[in-house]
């Protein structure tokens, strides 16, 4: 009877064990969705809830007006123009810093001398929180002082005075999207080296062998390794550049004239200047399905290229 009492107990302590091993990754995992559920999707919903009501300060109790702030929306000739400029600078801003860290990675992922210093020295922008860097170029670009007009008389003699740069309405877009793509580009780079330097050398040695140049090495080896993470690469830029608001808002504000006023920047006028928090949540919601909507682009071109690469295996 001993026993058989020690082999239950020890069954039951197995048991037990068994038991909380397969409780452990739910515990794990459950401050993450506690987190994702009190931050993220409670918010959502209430931005959404709220985009049928007419929560302004000052109009007396919050109602439900229906599909009222949707109709003004569509009929809004500035929230148009936000989600032009807003698709300006995102494909912009996409452009150079996934281009620009391209080819830092390419420059980097050869062998020379200093070669460590260099990749510290690059990874500094991205380092750099957003306030100081709209402090420098905001002093760079000063058009009374700013170092920068120095370097346009020098290339531009003509000059009679000193442009405005970031408060002309011609200069403020390419200007922004410059500072945005300057304060990214780094992070895409380094993220595009790590996987170059996955690659197998024998790929390379193959290609040399059989007389391939390098633009052909890189067509044939290089990008096609490297074309999954560019997809992601330029999923994340256009989130995060969709998104951007610190260096538009402390540079620019959306000037002048609306020409940078991005979609982010409208929600925080509609918000925080005019109080009217409903309409700020109806271009807020406008904003969550354009980025949903490129999400769900992401993940069909990635299905699409796993496919087509396991037709040719």
């Amino acid at each position: 009877m001993a026993v058989q009492a020690g082999v239950r107990a020890q069954a039951a302590g197995i048991s037990v064990v068994r038991h909380r091993r397969d409780l452990l990754p739910y515990m794990l995992i459950l401050p993450i969705i506690l987190y994702e559920g009190i931050f993220i999707l409670i918010p959502i919903v209430q931005e959404f809830a709220s985009s049928f009501t007419s929560d302004v300060i000052g109009l007396g109790a919050v109602k439900g007006v229906g599909l009222a702030n949707y109709d003004r929306m569509i009929n809004d000739r500035y929230f148009w123009n936000s989600i032009r400029v807003t698709l300006v600078f995102m494909v912009a801003t996409v452009i150079l810093a996934v281009g620009a860290g391209l080819v830092a990675a390419l420059i980097l992922n050869q062998r020379f001398r200093g070669r460590t210093v260099a990749r510290a020295i690059m990874s500094l922008p991205w380092a750099f929180p957003d306030l100081p860097t709209v402090i420098i170029f905001s002093l760079i670009l000063n058009p009374n002082f700013g170092v920068i007009n120095v370097l346009a008389r020098l290339l531009l003699p003509w000059l009679e005075q000193n442009p405005r740069w970031l408060i002309d309405i011609n200069l403020a877009m390419p200007l922004v999207v410059a500072i945005a793509a300057w304060k990214a580009f780094p992070f895409y780079g380094l993220v595009t080296l790590s996987v170059m330097q996955s690659i197998p050398q024998e790929l390379y040695e193959a290609a040399k062998v059989d007389g391939a140049a390098p633009r052909q090495t890189f067509r044939y080896v290089t990008l096609p390794a490297i074309m999954p993470t560019l997809l992601l690469m330029g999923v994340l830029a256009c989130i995060f550049a969709f998104r951007q608001f610190v260096l538009i808002f402390l540079s620019t504000g959306g000037g002048p004239g609306r020409v940078t006023e991005t979609l982010v920047i409208s929600v925080y006028k509609a918000a925080f200047n005019s109080f009217d928090f409903s309409y700020g949540a109806t271009l807020g919601v406008s904003g969550f399905v354009i980025v949903f909507v490129i999400t769900l682009l992401f993940v069909y071109l990635q299905r699409r290229q796993a496919a087509e690469e396991a037709v040719h295996l």
